[in-house]
C-alpha cells in the first residue's frame, strides 16, 4: 500500500462511512505506514514472543532474546542455534521456546517460505504462516497488515477492533464475527485502514 493509495483510503472511508469519518479526522495525522516495515522473520519471531504478555514485558525479553543473536539478528540460523538454558534465561516458555524452534526450522527448510510472502494472496500468506506452532489466524493477519501492509484485511476475533465497534457504533451487545464482517462491507477494499482507525478510537478510552 503507497502512501497515495493509504490517502486515497482514508477519502473513501470517510464518505462512506460517517460514524469512522470523525475517528479518521481525529487520527489524520498517524498513518499505518509509519515507519519501515520489519523484516519477515524478525517480525514473526517478535510476535511469538509478545503472546500473552504486555507491550513493556514483551519489548524486554524481545531485547535479551535478540541480544544473544549474531549482530542483534533474528535469523532462522541465529535461533536453532541457542540452547534450552538460554532461551530460559532470557524469559522464554518452553511453549514458546518449541515455538521459536518450529519457526526457524521452517523457514530454514522453506517450508515457510519467506521470500515468497509478500508476492502471495492474502489466503496463502495465512496458510503459510499458520503452520508454524504458535501462530494462529490473528497473527497471520496482523502480518498482513503491518508487515506486508495489505489493504484489506479485517481481524474480526481481534479484541480491540471487537471493542471499538461495539462502542463506535452503539451496539447493545458485543459485536460477532459476522456482524463485523457485514459493518465492514462498506469499507471494502481498505478494511485494513478502517480498522487502524479503529484501533486509534480507543487510545485513552477504558476497555
Amino acid at each position: 500500500m503507497s502512501p497515495e493509495e493509504y490517502a486515497r483510503a482514508r477519502r473513501v472511508l470517510m464518505r462512506r462511512d460517517p460514524v469512522l469519518a470523525p475517528v479518521i479526522r481525529k487520527h489524520r495525522e498517524r498513518s499505518l505506514l509509519e515507519g519501515p516495515p520489519a523484516d519477515p522473520f524478525p517480525a514473526l519471531v517478535r510476535t511469538i514472543v509478545g503472546q500473552q504478555l504486555s507491550v513493556k514485558a514483551a519489548s524486554t525479553i524481545h531485547g535479551r532474546l535478540v541480544a544473544l543473536m549474531p549482530g542483534g539478528a533474528a535469523t532462522p540460523e541465529a535461533v536453532a542455534a541457542l540452547a534450552d538454558d538460554q532461551l530460559r534465561q532470557v524469559g522464554m516458555s518452553r511453549q514458546k521456546s518449541a515455538y521459536l524452534r518450529d519457526l526457524a526450522a521452517k523457514a530454514a527448510s522453506g517450508e515457510l517460505p519467506l521470500d515468497a510472502l509478500a508476492d502471495m494472496p492474502d489466503e496463502q500468506v495465512i496458510d503459510a504462516i499458520t503452520r508454524v506452532k504458535g501462530l494462529g489466524r490473528w497473527s497471520a493477519e496482523m502480518f498482513l497488515m503491518f508487515r506486508l501492509r495489505r489493504p484489506d484485511v479485517l481481524p474480526v476475533d481481534d479484541l480491540g477492533i471487537v471493542n471499538a465497534i461495539h462502542r463506535l457504533y452503539k451496539l447493545r451487545k458485543r459485536p460477532t464475527p459476522d456482524r463485523i464482517r457485514k459493518i465492514g462491507e462498506a469499507w471494502r477494499p481498505y478494511r485494513t485502514v478502517a480498522c487502524y482507525y479503529l484501533w486509534r478510537s480507543l487510545e485513552n478510552t477504558p476497555q
